[in-house]
């Protein structure tokens, strides 16, 4: 089994990792390939349902993005709502933005039912205006969330910089619904939560193929041996390999990037005096937050270039925290890290039904904890009730993303670029 270090979380988590099982050797009603918060989510409410259910995980629980998160549990979805709406139509658009917009509700809770170890912080999170363009979008995404009913706050220029610290930023959207957990803490508490609820997990365990077997459902081909299921999930998002033939070419890739410095003393105690969460709205983001400890996490889009010791992200992440916290001085990075976020054309997840009996969400456009969360309870409700109104969107073909190749590089690129600018500016 893979060992290697994920993140800082994989340290810091106070969950530890689950037991690995064997695979069992009768049909299950559903087997689940990847060890991450869809996983989890789908083992947990199957098994709370009282279905037979095993997840695969070819590494460890966390091992792709839950482990690699920021860790910001946000309502919504990338798009702001008016758009929500006029992609998806008025009724299904406001149904599905009122179980976005519940879904930090539905992970605070489930942490709660199962005293889930994960530095939960409901406190909210902030979307911060970069530059005065940005803040006319975040007064849209306000006069939307409140015309919904929403916990939602404007902050002007003042308010920003006394919950986050920072001069930097023009205004923010403070989201009350929202908040900050230790994502890798999270994913092994879901794991622990599942296997106590009755469903087996076998980590670095392969899935190799997927066989339909009519009428009985499917035999997954595995480097562990074969397990039959009378359905499969396959909650893999951004990790997908060639397990099923095209999908991982339905999204673009993008990689985020993050560092954390050591634990910070009373001289960062103006900074997110709230540990609220923080994310700009420049066209490449950057997010801010801190942990239990005092330690400051800092990260953008794009892959890490170099080490924590050295190389140009380190660069722009001391020119970061330099130009959003002057007053904060020197400080020592401890660990840095990257992952992949699955972005789709639209901003919008999707749910495929791969093949009769074989569902797969995925697309999550870098909203992982919550999407995560409520695609695995949502799909567990179809396979129960039957009804595909139980999703939070309806089911879709799995279509090609022609130009995905290509705008992977672009991306990779123009990321790569950015991170030369901030670095010197």
């Amino acid at each position: 089994m893979i060992t290697e270090r994920v993140s800082l979380w994989d340290e810091t988590a106070a969950e530890s990792e689950v037991s690995t099982d064997m695979l069992p050797a009768e049909t299950v009603d559903l087997a689940i390939v990847g060890g991450g918060f869809t996983g989890l989510s789908t083992a947990l409410h199957a098994a709370e349902a009282g279905l037979s259910a095993h997840v695969i995980e070819a590494h460890r629980i966390g091992h792709g993005g839950s482990g690699r998160n920021v860790g910001l549990v946000n309502a919504g979805v990338w798009l702001p709502p008016t758009e929500v709406r006029g992609a998806l139509g008025d009724d299904r658009g406001q149904a599905f933005l009122r179980r976005f917009g519940d879904g930090p509700r539905m992970v605070f809770d489930l942490i709660e039912r199962h005293q889930i170890r994960c530095e939960a912080a409901r406190e909210g999170t902030i979307h911060a205006a970069h530059a005065p363009s940005g803040m006319r979008n975040l007064e849209g995404r306000y006069r939307d969330w409140r015309e919904m009913g929403a916990p939602v706050e404007l902050l002007d220029r003042d308010a920003v910089t006394v919950r986050t610290g920072s001069p930097a930023f023009h205004g923010g959207l403070l989201d009350h619904r929202a908040g900050t957990v230790n994502p890798m803490g999270y994913v092994r508490g879901l794991a622990r939560a599942a296997e106590a609820a009755g469903a087996g997990i076998s980590t670095g365990v392969r899935a190799t193929r997927l066989v339909p077997e009519p009428g009985l459902g499917w035999r997954v081909e595995t480097t562990a041996g074969t397990l039959r299921a009378r359905a499969v999930v396959l909650g893999t998002n951004a990790y997908t390999d060639a397990l099923w033939p095209g999908l991982s070419r339905s999204y673009t890739t993008i990689r985020y990037f993050q560092f954390a410095t050591e634990p910070l003393g009373p001289e960062a105690s103006h900074v997110l005096p709230g540990r609220q969460g923080v994310w700009d709205t420049a066209p490449v983001m950057t997010s801010v937050r801190r942990d239990a400890a005092g330690r400051l996490m800092i990260g953008s889009m794009g892959r890490l270039i170099g080490t924590v010791e050295r190389g140009l992200s380190l660069r722009w992440a001391r020119k970061r925290l330099e130009r959003l916290f002057p007053g904060l001085g020197p400080v020592r990075f401890e660990a840095a890290w990257d992952g992949e976020i699955a972005m789709t054309p639209d901003h919008l997840p999707r749910v495929h039904q791969l093949a009769e009996g074989l569902y797969t969400p995925i697309g999550y456009n870098g909203r992982g904890i919550t999407t995560g969360t409520i695609f695995g309870a949502a799909i567990v409700g179809l396979l129960t009730c039957r009804d595909p109104e139980a999703l939070p969107l309806p089911l879709s073909d799995m279509a090609a993303v022609p130009t995905a190749p290509l705008m992977r590089r672009f991306y990779a690129l123009g990321f790569a670029a950015t991170q030369v600018w901030r670095s010197v500016r």
